[in-house]
């Protein structure tokens, strides 16, 4: 079973994840729910009003298995509502698996990569991936993904490390990729505390990433949630980051049958 939206409004969104449906906040649902949600069977619903905290309304499992645009994820609540998916960024993964299988096993590296939605379909094109994110746990998540997917043997690297010095390594050992993808959070810390502020941090990221780009690359890819960073304000980002090339922008959104579509944060690409 697979992800719906359902519907969203008054600031919330009431979810789908495989057999289960959840609601949780959303703070660009300014509008109203299309349909009331009283006579709704929810599993779980998750509030930030005085503190973070799931409240679960049936026999919610610690973890079950969804898929979504053909890649399967471990689904799990997290203290900060997530659930070890992004719905919003599968919009992107078949324009880079097209991109992907235009060469043989070209090399792709995945910053800040998460549960390794992006990963594991690249991987399926046929990608080598080098996956990176600060957080041991969510590595070991992707990790999980990858052999629900059947992908354990996959050409693929798993480093826990932060993505600054990480990039500066890989420059020291001319190591290069012909594609890259990148969704920095607000704010973070790396795997041994260093402090990431995605508008003190983005140059620096973004003009290290340029330098291991291949000769000939395929793409890179830039998303983020951070307010401000809207796609006007990426444009401008990548356009002067990476002087050359085309850069297309736009909002993440998901879409629905029976809701307004949700924008989820902005997208930028960049080809050659």
């Amino acid at each position: 079973m697979s992800y719906l939206l359902l519907d969203s409004g008054g600031e919330q969104k009431l979810e789908k994840f495989g057999p289960y449906t959840l609601i949780r906040p959303c703070a660009q649902a300014i509008w109203k729910p299309k349909k009331s949600w009283d006579k709704v069977k929810v599993d779980a619903i998750f509030s930030r009003e005085k503190e973070n905290k799931w409240k679960m309304t049936s026999k919610l499992p610690s973890s079950w298995t969804m898929e979504l645009q053909g890649v399967k994820f471990k689904i799990s609540p997290t203290e900060f509502g997530h659930l070890g998916v992004f719905p919003e960024h599968s919009m992107l993964w078949t324009w880079m698996q097209e991109r992907v299988k235009t060469r043989k096993a070209p090399n792709i590296l995945n910053l800040f990569a998460y549960s390794g939605g992006a990963t594991l379909s690249c991987a399926q094109a046929g990608a080598k991936v080098c996956h990176l994110d600060a957080s041991k746990g969510m590595v070991a998540w992707a990790r999980e993904n990858a052999e629900l997917n059947h992908l354990q043997s996959a050409p693929i690297r798993w480093i826990v490390e932060d993505v600054l010095k990480f990039l500066l390594r890989e420059q020291k050992r001319n190591v290069k990729y012909d594609g890259i993808i990148l969704d920095p959070p607000s704010f973070g810390r790396g795997s041994k505390g260093e402090i990431f502020k995605i508008e003190k941090d983005i140059h620096p990221l973004l003009h290290a990433c340029r330098a291991l780009l291949s000769d000939d690359p395929l793409f890179l890819v830039l998303t983020s949630h951070t307010p401000g960073f809207t796609p006007l304000a990426m444009d401008h980002l990548l356009s002067q980051s990476l002087n050359t090339g085309k850069v297309e922008t736009g909002e993440m959104v998901i879409s629905s049958d029976t809701s307004h579509t949700l924008p989820s944060g902005s997208f930028a690409k960049w080809t050659p």
